[in-house]
């Protein structure tokens, strides 16, 4: 119960503050904004408050002390701080300037949906086993990126030098063909930039799906792992279990 008024909070948190970027809307109805608003900080703030005071019945946070220091800098429990300081700055006298953007920092409380959902704890989990491959294929979309920019920066210069004014600039080109998304702002129009282009668009394709399928096969790991997890044999009656029955 507790935990789907929670998810339902931050949901209609989420929403919130997506309305309220909207200057007609916000203008409207601006006092229902703010009331919810102190009510959700002043639900956030007690939460915190309450895991804060609770993780020392956890054997790694025992120490009153530093037992709560060391909970109050997991990535967790920074999550819950960030989703009620923006609200807190803006009412301490935050320069009006940076207003709008702290009121659209309160967008990461969705982040706290991590604290509820079983497929958000699974995704991190996979991500955690998989963080060295992971780390490899980002090493290499970022070389690759650096070739192509280098590459197509010598071909089209001498043509094209607005365009492709300098390497860091040829990289918005990089990043749109790596991707495969090709807003067709700046094109190559030599002979030999449109052959490159071509093929740095087609290794594209394989080398950013690499980390989808990290992440597939991780999923499928954290699958069979569960599965391993429930005996083969009931222990009272000693009759095989249907796996398929225990995990729909």
């Amino acid at each position: 119960m507790v935990t789907a008024f929670l998810v339902g909070l931050i949901t209609l948190n989420v929403l919130a503050v997506i309305l309220d970027s909207v200057e007609g809307i916000y203008r409207a109805y601006k006092p229902w904004f703010d009331t919810f608003e102190v009510f959700s900080v002043a639900v956030f703030t007690i939460e915190y408050v309450l895991r804060l005071w609770a993780c020392t019945s956890l054997p790694a946070y025992r120490h009153p002390v530093s037992g709560r220091f060391r909970f109050a800098l997991t990535p967790l429990a920074l999550v819950d701080l960030f989703a009620i300081l923006p609200s807190l700055l803006t009412w301490g006298g935050i320069d009006l300037r940076a207003l709008r953007v702290v009121r659209l920092a309160r967008i990461a409380r969705i982040a706290k949906l991590g604290h509820y959902s079983k497929a958000l704890q699974l995704m991190a989990s996979v991500v955690r086993r998989k963080r060295h491959e992971l780390a490899i294929s980002l090493i290499l979309m970022f070389v690759m990126l650096i070739l192509a920019s280098s590459l197509m920066y010598v071909v089209e210069n001498e043509h094209q030098p607005e365009a492709f004014s300098s390497i860091p600039a040829t990289m918005w080109w990089a990043v749109a063909t790596l991707t495969t998304v090709g807003y067709g702002d700046v094109t190559p129009v030599t002979g030999i930039g449109k052959l490159l282009g071509a093929f740095i668009a087609i290794f594209g394709i394989g080398l950013f799906a690499l980390p989808a399928g990290i992440i597939a096969a991780g999923f499928i790991e954290e699958k069979e792992d569960d599965s391993n997890t429930y005996p083969s044999h009931c222990p009272h009656c000693g009759k095989a279990i249907d796996k398929d029955r225990t995990h729909p």
